[in-house]
């Protein structure tokens, strides 16, 4: 495990895959251009251009590659906790602390100005909006099965009818679950995981309507509409700009 913070940029190209591993220190983890999938032993999350992941010090994890990337990434002694978060959290990136972050990882950056670099981004990433699409995968051995249905299988829409029977319980037993182990609703959980992987499939290169229409959106503007009220942005404007 490394104990001393790095900072770093690279290029990965699409499915590539690093393993799982964790660091001695806190991350800051931002991708420039495409997508970088994040995996804990507790859930997913995605680090975008418009999104960046802060990974806490002793945090196992993995990543998955998702289109050419271009990835950024920065550490912190473990006593400069630059988020109030003792878990992965995802957060908001500007245009400013965009560049701030380019900025900091470059390798051959002098250390006074690493410093004041950055003092500025520490002030901004404080301010910054934690991002809420996070992807926690259930102990349950039954809610597991009943999450693989869908997720292996997002182009048909399921309903929790049709889902529960399939794995064997009541619909309120099902709908137990999913509050008790994930803290959201069926249909909540179901949303997320269609937007999660229409990020994917946008980075990768797919169009507006084929990513709609295989994360099981009827029409495109019911895509557009759901998730640009979760991300924030039109699908269009986020293939864009992880470089798809």
């Amino acid at each position: 495990m490394d104990r001393e913070p790095r900072d770093s940029t690279h290029a990965h190209l699409a499915g590539e895959v690093i393993g799982r591993h964790q660091h001695g220190y806190h991350q800051l983890l931002y991708v420039s251009a495409g997508v970088l999938a994040v995996q804990t032993g507790e859930a997913s999350w995605v680090a975008s251009s418009a999104r960046a992941m802060w990974i806490p010090a002793g945090t196992w994890h993995q990543h998955r590659v998702h289109g050419h990337s271009s990835v950024h990434t920065l550490g912190f002694p473990v006593h400069d906790v630059l988020l109030d978060s003792g878990t992965p959290a995802v957060v908001a990136v500007d245009a400013l602390v965009r560049e701030l972050i380019i900025a900091c990882s470059e390798p051959s950056l002098p250390v006074p100005e690493a410093d004041r670099l950055r003092a500025v981004l520490r002030d901004r990433l404080r301010r910054a909006l934690i991002e809420p699409l996070t992807l926690p995968i259930p102990g349950n051995p039954l809610l597991r099965q009943a999450c693989a249905l869908v997720t292996d299988d997002l182009e048909h829409p399921r309903t929790a009818v049709w889902l529960a029977q399939r794995i064997g319980v009541s619909e309120r037993t099902l709908a137990r679950l999913f509050r008790t182990e994930l803290g959201m609703t069926y249909p909540q959980w179901r949303t997320n995981v269609r937007v999660f992987h229409a990020m994917v499939l946008l980075a990768e290169g797919a169009n507006v309507s084929e990513a709609g229409r295989r994360c099981g959106w009827a029409t495109t503007s019911a895509f557009i509409d759901t998730f640009n009220r979760t991300m924030g942005q039109t699908p269009g404007t986020y293939r864009t700009e992880s470089g798809a």
